[in-house]
């Protein structure tokens, strides 16, 4: 599986990795709701369970990925200062290039 994280959400997240109460978690995209052939993503901070593939970024932040869902091979974790500031979590390698 693979996970793609810019540079703008990497900052953000690592500052929040780096507080003392998330020292003991890593960073989880999940599928919060999907139909048809795509997905709508979520993230969360978390511990890995059995059913999690940890994805070492180019960013030098872990991910967990659940293995047994497809959707979330490819996401990429994004955060946008314009039009509205926030995270934007797509998967192109899906076909998923944004909310609709």
């Amino acid at each position: 599986m693979k996970c793609k994280i810019t540079r703008n959400a990497a900052k953000i997240i690592k500052n929040e990795l780096a507080k003392e109460e998330n020292k003991e978690l890593k960073l989880r995209v999940l599928v919060t709701h999907s139909h048809g052939d795509h997905a709508h993503y979520g993230m969360d901070l978390d511990k890995p369970t059995d059913n999690d593939e940890v994805i070492s970024t180019d960013k030098e932040i872990e991910v967990l990925l659940d293995r047994n869902e497809p959707l979330l091979d490819g996401v990429k974790v994004d955060y946008l200062y314009l039009p509205k500031e926030g995270f934007v979590i797509t998967n192109p390698s899906q076909g998923n290039h944004g909310d609709h």
